[in-house]
């Protein structure tokens, strides 16, 4: 996966935008508001190729511990994010995608009942 799939992938999630909250060098991904996967442009020239994507606190040391490629999420709440490294061979894309989608589901299942009846009008 890179940085235009990862990009793609994201945005054609209902509801999601791209934005720039922290610098031109951060893109972050958000829905109703809410973020729920960024990346630093700068780490991806670089060679770093990795995401930070929310995971279920109940998912998360399971997550670690299985996988090289997933640990805390860097400069993020730990106990809530993760930075997964997408470009190390590790990580099939599709189990890549499957991460954003429980990301963004756990988003989504935050948002109040207004901001959900919102989103599913789009």
């Amino acid at each position: 996966m890179n940085i235009e799939d990862l990009r793609n992938y994201c945005l054609n999630k209902k509801g999601a935008t791209e934005d720039a909250p922290f610098g031109e060098d951060t893109i972050v991904f958000k829905v109703m508001g809410k973020m729920f996967a960024l990346t630093s442009l700068n780490k991806w020239e670089a060679g770093d190729h990795s995401v930070n994507l929310k995971c279920d606190p109940e998912r998360i040391a399971e997550l670690r511990a299985e996988y090289e490629s997933i640990q805390p999420g860097y400069h993020m709440n730990k106990r809530h994010w993760n930075t997964v490294d997408i470009d190390n061979g590790e990580l099939p894309p599709r189990f890549v995608e499957e991460l954003i989608d429980h990301s963004y589901d756990l988003v989504v299942r935050g948002l109040t009942k207004k901001q959900r009846e919102n989103l599913a009008s789009l």
